[in-house]
Formats: structure tokens, C-alpha cells, sequence
């Protein structure tokens, strides 16, 4: 169900693209030196490519620690597209999130690094809220569509807000305790999430085909 080539946060498949490469260098080198202290010139001259080819790629360090971000959101949602029409509202959305969170066993260690790094720099927080804010809108716009309301109203937006919630907690309860899996612990918040949105399936409309921001119901 997942689908393949991502790398980096709340999506850690890995990546063979130059821009997972690049990403995984620049992690690596923040890890072992702090992110301040690392420089752009620095990743550069460890990837053997010119600060401009660099810039190529990332716009900044920041991004640099995110990876290929624009092309999980992707894969997010295509999972989310697959669950539409199965189940109820809330188990699409915990299959979705627990796909996209799987991370081979190979790649676990370097993942967690990676999240525990963009958790815990404050450099990295400001532009965290950025990406975080695009993760929610793609479940949004998933949750507007199951409702056939506008992706704008105030349920697809809370909505979005507990499942980041749900991914983020299970995140630091996974960095906390070494031991623990992740999988189940994005599983059982999202059963949190499921109670929460079971509700929202008795009043939802028939899904809408057309736009993913489909105009409110008249109330």
C-alpha cells in the first residue's frame, strides 16, 4: 500500500534520488557537528558538488533537514486516494498514516535521527510549521472531500489538526523509548482519531468528484 521512494519525516521510505542523497549527507553532517555549526559549503564540499548545484536543489538548510517533502506529501496522497470509499472516515485515515509512516528496518536508526533532529533544533521549529501546515492540508482536503463540505470548514481543519497530533505524538513517544515501535503507536492513536471523527460519517454527504475544495453544504 505504501508507495515507494520517500525518505525523511512522517514518510521514511529511502530515497536514490540526488536530492535524498543530498539530504541524507546534510542530516548526517547536522547530527555529528549541530545544525548552526554546519555550514552550506560544507554539505557541498562532503557531496563533492558546488554550492550552486546545491541550491539546485534545496533553497536552504532547513529544507536540507526536511528531504523530498513535496514528494511524500504525494505519496500521502495517493495512499488517502486508495482508502476513499472503504470503511469509515477514521480508518482511512489511520491506514493511510500508519502506510506512510513504515520504515524498513535498515532504515529505522537514520530515520529516527532525522526526526529527532527536526523535533528538537529550535533553528528547525519556524520552518517545521511550514511543512507541517502542507501535511495537514492534504488530509484536509481528504477529510472535505469524504464530507462534501469545503476544505476551508472548521472539520476538515480540525480534523487534519489531530491526525498531525496523533503522528507527532507517536513520533516523540518513539524517540523517547527506544524499545517501542512505531507502528503501534501511530495505530493506537489513531484509534484516538477514529473515536474522535466516528461521529462525522452519520452526517457526511456522498463524496464530490470534482475539486478537492468542494463548496459547504447549506446548512
Amino acid at each position: 500500500m505504501a508507495s515507494g521512494g520517500r525518505s525523511g519525516p512522517l514518510g521514511g521510505r529511502p530515497s536514490a534520488t540526488t536530492r535524498g542523497r543530498l539530504s541524507a549527507i546534510a542530516v548526517d553532517l547536522f547530527i555529528e557537528n549541530g545544525f548552526d555549526e554546519t555550514s552550506i559549503d560544507e554539505i557541498a564540499a562532503a557531496a563533492g558538488i558546488a554550492r550552486r548545484t546545491l541550491f539546485r536543489y534545496y533553497p536552504s538548510k532547513n529544507s536540507l533537514a526536511w528531504g523530498e517533502f513535496d514528494d511524500h506529501l504525494e505519496g500521502l496522497r495517493g495512499l488517502l486516494d486508495e482508502a476513499a470509499g472503504t470503511g469509515t472516515l477514521g480508518t482511512q485515515l489511520r491506514d493511510a498514516i500508519v502506510a506512510f509512516n513504515q520504515v524498513p528496518e535498515s532504515e529505522r536508526e537514520h530515520h529516527r535521527r532525522r526526526m529527532r533532529l527536526l523535533l528538537s533544533v529550535p533553528a528547525l521549529q519556524a520552518h517545521s510549521m511550514i511543512m507541517y501546515a502542507d501535511w495537514r492540508q492534504v488530509i484536509a482536503e481528504h477529510v472535505a472531500r469524504h464530507l462534501g463540505v469545503a476544505v476551508s470548514d472548521h472539520a476538515p481543519q480540525t480534523i487534519a489538526w489531530m491526525a498531525l497530533g496523533v503522528a507527532l505524538a507517536a513520533y516523540d513517544q518513539w524517540l523517547e523509548q527506544p524499545d517501542s515501535e512505531l507502528e503501534v503507536l501511530l495505530t493506537t492513536g489513531c484509534e484516538l482519531l477514529i473515536d474522535g471523527v466516528q461521529h462525522t460519517d452519520a452526517e457526511a454527504a456522498p463524496p464530490r468528484e470534482a475539486g478537492r475544495d468542494a463548496p459547504a453544504q447549506s446548512r
